[in-house]
């Protein structure tokens, strides 16, 4: 919410909210095939709900060298109620043996607005390599594993602020904004 707010600071005419005002907020299943799916099932039902706009996203991590995986299913990774390390740990045995240069990554991230009973979607990416161990302690869930090579750093060793500029959501929240500027103006 607070990556959210930041983004949208310069949009005076929105005001957001979170589902975390809403203590009777449906659990959606997120039981898309795509990243899009899921955030379009999640906008649609939170609109319908609270009859305002809503905006929702779904990203995780896409590994060439797995065929794709963790893809849609990374927060379940290795199964449910495991933790990071867990998922991490997994990936980097799966890993094995695998050379640099088919170790090739990205995180994405689908975002979708309803808005007037239209629903708008938005992607980023952001293009990164697999390690050999986990490196870096800020950040969360596949950051200490995703590797940067512009940067010379995973996620997990990069200051928040940079991360909010390059990250697969950023980018994606960057579209939107652009895209509610352009909605809020009537342009």
């Amino acid at each position: 919410m607070r990556e959210i707010a930041e983004k949208f600071s310069s949009l005076r005419t929105i005001q957001l909210v979170s589902l975390l005002n809403y203590d009777d907020a449906p659990e959606i299943i997120e039981n898309g095939i795509t990243f899009k799916e899921n955030a379009c099932k999640k906008a649609i039902a939170i609109s319908d709900y609270t009859k305002l706009p809503a905006l929702a996203d779904d990203s995780g991590l896409e590994i060439d060298a797995l065929n794709g995986e963790p893809g849609i299913y990374s927060a379940r990774y290795a199964g449910e109620n495991k933790t990071d390390e867990e998922r991490n740990q997994l990936i980097l045995k799966k890993m094995e043996g695998v050379p640099e240069q088919k170790r090739t990554a990205r995180f994405r991230c689908a975002i979708a607005l309803v808005l007037n009973d239209t629903v708008y979607t938005n992607e980023g990416v952001c293009e990164g390599r697999i390690t050999y161990s986990m490196r870096g302690d800020d950040g969360f869930g596949y950051d200490p594993i995703f590797f940067i090579p512009q940067l010379n750093k995973t996620m997990a060793e990069l200051p928040l602020s940079q991360k909010n500029k390059i990250s697969h959501r950023a980018i994606a929240l960057d579209k939107t904004r652009e895209l509610l500027e352009k909605l809020c103006d009537g342009s």
